[in-house]
């Protein structure tokens, strides 16, 4: 009997060896073919610094990323294989020259995070202090690109977003859409020895019931980005921070409790900002600004084109111009992108009818 069972254990040890001899030879064959398409990748920024061309082509990069997904039989993960893809495209675009990123910062802030996720981890993330420094930072050529937050799914717009629009010739290069989930982090790993707890007042908020459910006896201290809030827990043992899992890697911290928001589904919008042109793709967004007359209709008129050409507007948001006490302006994005014919020129029907008229940008549209 005991030497059956030594032989079927030899077997076994056998196959496995054998199977891992296969995946090492196919790792070599996938390192030696990343490499290929790096250099590739290396020779196609040689022909663009000549011509003048701009390195990123987000709507080459949406084409490619769907054409792989299409082409994906599995058992590969379509979100993974996303996450592998996005890290070599990340690679090929820093072997023609690194990419400069402006983000809401510190590190481990939730549009750090939707950044990584957008533009892989190979490239240098530059962290401002507040969103208009970002503005300033891409306008000036500093950082080819900035992470904005938007709007988010439970707390709506970001209203300083929107209003430095109005100010700025920069453009919407591609939207992300980042789940919002919020976890406690601290040095401690025993819950009940926290007695004060730091985050952005937006996380304090949509946390309020597992608060005060587990930790009512802690205090409530507001910061700046959760981010933040991480890095001050991190200085002190009797405090805990509520911020993202990456957080608590980025500062060291311990994971006390995951998932603690109130409400599921907490989603935020971001934009990524620069001076590119973003060619069609096919499955894309338009943003426009606008301001109409403050007269009866107004607004009517302006969204009829829309209605009368089929085209989908999924959202239209208001702010006031500041230059001009109960003076509106509007947001408004619509589906498609501006080259195409029937955009253009319902566009070009709504500029006629308005005060101003700006474009903001054509896009991918993101998927949720």
């Amino acid at each position: 009997m005991a030497r059956m069972e030594n032989t079927k254990q030899e077997s076994v040890e056998s196959s496995i060896s054998g199977l891992r001899t296969a995946i090492d030879s196919i790792d070599e064959k996938i390192l030696d073919l990343i490499n290929q398409r790096l250099l590739l990748a290396e020779k196609i920024g040689n022909i663009k610094r000549q011509t003048g061309d701009q390195v990123v082509d987000k709507g080459r990069e949406e084409t490619l990323m769907q054409r792989l997904l299409q082409l994906n039989q599995g058992p590969l993960n379509p979100k993974t294989l996303y996450h592998i893809f996005t890290e070599i495209i990340a690679a090929s675009r820093d072997i023609q020259k690194q990419l400069q990123v402006s983000y809401l910062g510190p590190a481990g802030t939730f549009t750090h995070i939707a950044g990584m996720y957008h533009f892989g981890h190979n490239v240098c993330f530059e962290p401002q202090s507040n969103i208009r420094d970002i503005f300033k930072e891409v306008e000036k050529g500093s950082c080819r690109y900035g992470v904005v937050p938007v709007e988010n799914s439970i707390e709506g717009a970001v209203n300083h977003t929107l209003d430095l629009f109005l100010e700025t010739d920069l453009k919407i290069c591609a939207e992300i859409y980042h789940p919002i989930s919020h976890d406690l982090l601290g040095k401690t790993s025993e819950l009940d020895k926290i007695q004060l707890i730091y985050s952005h007042p937006q996380a304090l908020a949509q946390c309020r019931r597992w608060l005060g459910k587990y930790t009512p006896s802690a205090l409530l201290e507001a910061c700046s980005s959760t981010a933040q809030a991480a890095r001050k827990a991190a200085e002190n043992p009797d405090a805990a921070a509520i911020a993202s899992r990456e957080a608590a890697e980025i500062y060291n911290l311990n994971v006390l409790a995951s998932r603690i928001e109130d409400t599921a589904r907490n989603e935020t919008r971001f934009l990524v900002i620069g001076q590119d042109t973003v060619q069609p793709t096919g499955n894309d967004k338009t943003s426009l600004l606008f301001v109409t007359a403050h007269v009866p209709g107004a607004l009517y008129k302006v969204l009829k084109p829309m209605g009368e050409a089929g085209i989908n507007m999924v959202k239209l948001e208001s702010r006031p111009t500041k230059y001009e006490n109960w003076s509106y302006c509007f947001f408004v994005d619509l589906e498609g992108h501006i080259e195409d014919p029937i955009v253009k020129t319902t566009v070009e029907r709504i500029k006629s009818l308005c005060l101003h008229l700006k474009w903001l940008g054509s896009y991918p549209k993101a998927k949720f």
